[in-house]
């Protein structure tokens, strides 16, 4: 394995880390416990996310940004989905 692979696992791993650790803090019935967790969380994902800017860095993960007619639509879309909850008008 190169060094992409090795921080292509990294992130990889701190991004199902930090997922299982989301499900923990839904399912703990303790405060001390739940507040430890999001702690430890809150830790993976700045991991994470320092591990994506260093690849990001390297060229080692990269995407395409979408067109403002995209961003455009999609938010419309997701505009009007909102407008059909129960609660729209207290989602801003």
């Amino acid at each position: 394995m190169n060094d992409r692979d090795f921080l292509n696992d990294m992130v990889t791993t701190e991004k199902y880390m930090t997922d299982a650790y989301s499900t923990a803090m839904n399912e703990a019935s303790h405060e001390d416990l739940y507040d430890e967790v999001s702690m430890i969380c809150s830790e993976s994902q700045n991991m994470q996310r320092n591990l994506f800017n260093l690849m990001f860095e390297k060229g080692w993960y990269s995407f395409e940004g979408a067109s403002s007619s995209t961003l455009d639509q999609t938010y419309q879309q997701f505009t009007e989905y909102t407008n059909q909850l129960p609660s729209s008008g207290m989602i801003q």
